[in-house]
């Protein structure tokens, strides 16, 4: 149906293969014919997990990510790791990062946050029933959580203070979940 739109590979190379993230550069047909590259990043994709209190304050975290060196206010999230069930990532995650634990998992949605140069997806998780635990924190890993209420959440979205797009969206899913507005299957 989207013929008039496909790009079709014709051959390609892995250029780059590092410990996290590999690179690829692909030779593609136009739907003109032309030919061009493509290079685009491949990520084994990742779990965002959305951390509703019983009181309905949502459970943080602010981490330092050096490509752009600043703090910034974020979900728990994570890799999913080869033959990993993403459910399965998602509770690892919740409780490496903030060592809680949740009793009801709920999928929400799966985004793809850089389409133009990556085939990386996120996996999005409302998690509640919320235990407190210990961190597990991986090696190298160094962050803080807090908790905030979702209107807090939404106004530092309009400020400017959370940037970051997994979260961003995720923000909008919980207001819409806690107005009605949507409901999850």
């Amino acid at each position: 149906m989207d013929k008039h739109l496909k790009e079709t590979r014709l051959g390609g190379e892995m250029v780059y293969e590092g410990h996290f993230l590999k690179v690829q550069r692909d030779e593609v047909a136009l739907p003109d014919g032309k030919h061009t590259a493509r290079e685009y990043i491949l990520h084994p994709g990742a779990v965002v997990i959305l951390p509703l209190l019983d009181d309905g304050r949502v459970l943080m975290e602010r981490q330092f990510r050096y490509p752009l060196d600043q703090v910034f206010i974020e979900f728990p999230a994570g890799k999913i790791d080869p033959g990993e069930d993403p459910l399965s990532c998602a509770k690892r995650e919740l409780e490496e990062e903030t060592g809680y634990h949740a009793t009801e998992w709920e999928f929400v949605t799966t985004i793809h946050n850089a389409i133009a140069y990556s085939d990386e997806h996120l996996d999005l998780y409302l998690a509640r029933g919320l235990t407190a635990g210990d961190a597990k924190l991986d090696e190298g890993e160094f962050l803080e959580i807090f908790t905030a209420s979702i209107d807090e959440l939404l106004l530092w979205v309009r400020e400017g203070r959370i940037t970051d797009v997994k979260t961003v969206i995720g923000i909008f899913w919980l207001d819409k979940l806690r107005s009605g507005d949507w409901k999850l299957d």
